[in-house]
């Protein structure tokens, strides 16, 4: 079967880029150490940046040495420390951990992939196991390791970035939008959990984000039926700036009374 880039979908709202620019808060992150997974590319490396340009730690993590090397030539002048390795893996988020050197001040699991819009009878095992991987499993383990170092400390902000396919089942395939559920549950029962220990649990749910990762569709069942959806329903794509600036919120003090929230980043898109 042919596969029917998404991009098509979006093609006619794609001129519509928002003019909004990025205007940094100095000193918002000074003193604090923040890790951020995806930070690579995409919402990952424009979270990164923004944390690190307003005085934060930046431990950046991404499967990609490669991009991560370009990131930190790009901006010799901030404090990015890049740990490159595949972030399910308990070697990598152990290294994660200890180049945070005993100080984790916030959290944001930005990593993830996309599945081919696949209903459920499309999935294959190998499709499925990796999303969840990686969507899910990668978060469970680097927040696991973290949180204890968060309680010692009193203090602590985990921001995990879910998707529009976590609030509706009309926005990817079956296994994004399980895992993505699966984001915004963590994200609920850790605040509940934690909250009164002083940690924040949040997630953003982004919609439409000109990003890297490739959405294509895999299923001929899936573009017939959520095509026609997308057309009509999806404001026009955010940067990934403009998400980063939902996450920095929310990773910063600035978010101070928000806990357990599933803020929708998305134009609009979750209110239709």
């Amino acid at each position: 079967m042919d596969h029917i880039t998404l991009s098509n979908v979006w093609k006619d709202i794609m001129g519509n880029e928002a003019s909004w620019q990025e205007v940094t808060t100095n000193g918002r992150f000074a003193g604090k150490t923040v890790i951020v997974t995806g930070a690579g590319s995409g919402i990952g490396q424009a979270t990164a940046l923004r944390v690190a340009k307003e005085g934060g730690r930046v431990i950046a993590a991404d499967i990609s040495k490669e991009r991560l090397d370009a990131l930190v030539e790009k901006n010799a002048g901030l404090d990015l420390v890049p740990v490159a390795g595949d972030i399910s893996t308990e070697e990598t988020v152990a290294a994660v951990v200890t180049a945070a050197g005993g100080r984790v001040d916030a959290l944001a699991n930005v990593a993830g992939i996309m599945d081919k819009f696949a209903p459920i009878h499309d999935v294959d095992d190998e499709t499925w196991d990796r999303v969840l991987r990686i969507n899910v499993t990668a978060l469970m383990r680097l927040t696991r390791a973290v949180v204890p170092l968060m309680l010692d400390a009193g203090v602590g902000s985990v921001v995990n970035v879910a998707s529009e396919a976590g609030l509706r089942g009309s926005a990817a395939g079956a296994a994004y939008t399980a895992s993505k559920h699966a984001v915004v549950g963590l994200t609920k029962n850790s605040a509940v959990m934690y909250g009164p220990k002083g940690l924040r649990f949040n997630a953003v749910a982004p919609g439409a984000t000109i990003t890297n990762i490739v959405a294509d569709w895999g299923s001929q069942l899936a573009a017939e039926r959520l095509g026609p959806l997308m057309q009509v329903t999806i404001p026009a794509p955010a940067t990934a700036a403009q998400l980063a600036a939902s996450i920095t919120f929310l990773l910063s003090d600035d978010g101070t009374n928000v806990n357990g929230a599933i803020l929708a980043s998305d134009g609009g898109w979750s209110a239709l």
